[in-house]
């Protein structure tokens, strides 16, 4: 049976699948990622799994396929738990606390949305990184947002799109380097063709939440807002030494030290300052206990670490601001990549995926038809296989020698995979970005998707530029 063709009507089965299961949770739950998006994926898996051990492929060349694809984001989910970690040390040391604090006084409420987005795209751009951006700055402004009233999904929308375009044009980011290896370009150049479609987008972004903060209507709550400075001012030991461990990750990252040490010695540090400078929230936050005064400050940390920070100051929140993080927050987020990564595998080991690849191929008549179909193909691998590295890869190999065929500059392959795969990845609930984001924000990723217009921009332009044939480059 190993010469059987796949039927493309078979191949797309597991995918219409998913989308039936994912649909039943919908319904049961009334919630867009609720009820086990796992278990719906890992039936879909196994769906694939049948088909492709029908049509001839191996069950060790499957499992094989599934443990390289897990293997893969073993640094991403270690990265996750050290950004839970960061965020409960950042918490219990004052560093987040005092962000807000400081922010509600210097933010105006009809700009804020508009300053949001500067302000991670600065972030992320010194950085490289998205997901620092969020576990930082992003936690603090979206406490700040919500202080001022606020919806969380426009909050949410602002951070990512800010987030996102450092993420693409940092020449630190891990996609701005992979995209032009993969399409055989270098990275300068690569960048310098994205900011065609990458500076549009920020600007129409930027207008839009300018003009949405302007028009709105007042939402700023004087007398809640004093209450919730005055609370945490009441609750910490608000001072400017508390920036220090979010310029020490800053610096570091500027200095490209790799992310693992840099966000493990942000939370180090983070631990630190809150036995030096927040005694009595550890010993609060621990309660009573025979232990001695300094294992009560190491247990309240040790705490904060694997399973965050929680407060009761009697105002909600407040409370709901400053009650998140560490290491276990994320162990949900973990077991939707895994399962996402599983039913991705799987239909890439037993060519279901090149099947339906194969035949969008077969619609390719142009230039523009064929950056529409790559654009496309990203944006569906996002979804299917739940990681945006393969959603780079993956096309970046398959569209290649079609670009080359053409003559088309390789830079436009890199800034496809870019526009497509980067910039959709945290849209989707089950990608290992959108599980991040939602997960660090607490945001339902379809509540801040509608708002992520830096997201959803840029690879509208990027389809109008192929349409109209505009800065695609010939060799």
């Amino acid at each position: 049976m190993t010469d059987k063709k796949i039927p493309y009507f078979i191949a797309k089965a597991p995918i219409l699948f998913l989308i039936v299961l994912l649909s039943i949770n919908v319904v049961m739950y009334n919630d867009p990622i609720g009820g086990s998006n796992q278990l719906a994926l890992l039936l879909s898996g196994a769906l694939a799994a049948v088909i492709g051990l029908y049509y001839g492929s191996k069950w060790k060349d499957i499992i094989e396929g599934i443990s390289k694809s897990v293997k893969s984001v073993v640094p991403a989910i270690i990265m996750l738990l050290l950004i839970g970690s960061l965020s409960g040390t950042w918490l219990i040391s004052g560093v987040i606390p005092t962000m807000i604090y400081y922010g509600l006084q210097i933010l105006n409420p009809k700009i804020f949305l508009f300053a949001t987005a500067i302000i991670t795209a600065i972030v992320s751009l010194a950085t490289g990184s998205s997901w620092s951006t969020i576990a930082t700055v992003g936690i603090a402004l979206l406490g700040i947002g919500t202080a001022i009233g606020l919806p969380l999904g426009l909050i949410g929308g602002a951070i990512i799109s800010g987030a996102y375009f450092g993420d693409k044009m940092s020449p630190l980011s891990d996609t701005t380097n992979l995209a032009p290896a993969v399409a055989g370009t270098d990275l300068f150049t690569h960048i310098n063709h994205m900011i065609w479609t990458t500076g549009p987008s920020l600007i129409i972004t930027l207008i839009i939440f300018l003009f949405m903060g302007i028009n709105a209507p007042d939402v700023q709550n004087v007398a809640g807002l004093e209450l919730i400075q005055n609370t945490i001012n009441n609750n910490f030991n608000i001072s400017l030494i508390s920036f220090f461990p979010l310029i020490m990750v800053f610096v570091l990252a500027f200095k490209k030290m790799p992310a693992f040490p840099t966000v493990l010695i942000g939370a180090l540090i983070g631990g630190v300052f809150a036995i030096l400078f927040q005694p009595d929230v550890v010993e609060k936050f621990v309660g009573e206990t025979y232990l001695p005064s300094f294992l009560i400050k190491i247990s309240g940390v040790w705490t904060a670490l694997h399973s965050g920070y929680a407060i009761d100051t009697g105002v909600p929140v407040v409370d709901d601001l400053l009650s998140r993080g560490g290491m276990s927050s994320m162990l949900n987020t973990i077991w939707l990549v895994i399962t996402a990564l599983t039913f991705g595998a799987v239909l890439e080991t037993t060519k279901l995926l090149n099947t339906i690849v194969t035949v969008l191929l077969s619609f390719v008549k142009s230039t523009s038809s064929l950056i529409i179909t790559t654009i496309a193909t990203c944006i569906g691998i996002n979804i299917v296989t739940a990681d945006q590295y393969i959603a780079i890869v993956l096309p970046g190999r398959m569209f290649k020698t079609e670009f080359k065929k053409r003559k088309l500059a390789p830079k436009n392959l890199s800034r496809t995979l870019e526009d497509s795969a980067t910039m959709t990845s945290p849209l989707v609930p089950w990608n290992t970005c959108g599980a991040f984001m939602s997960a660090s924000l607490g945001i339902a990723t379809f509540s801040y998707l509608p708002f992520c217009f830096f997201n959803l921009i840029n690879p509208v332009i990027a389809i109008i530029y192929a349409l109209f044939n505009f800065k695609i480059e010939k060799i």
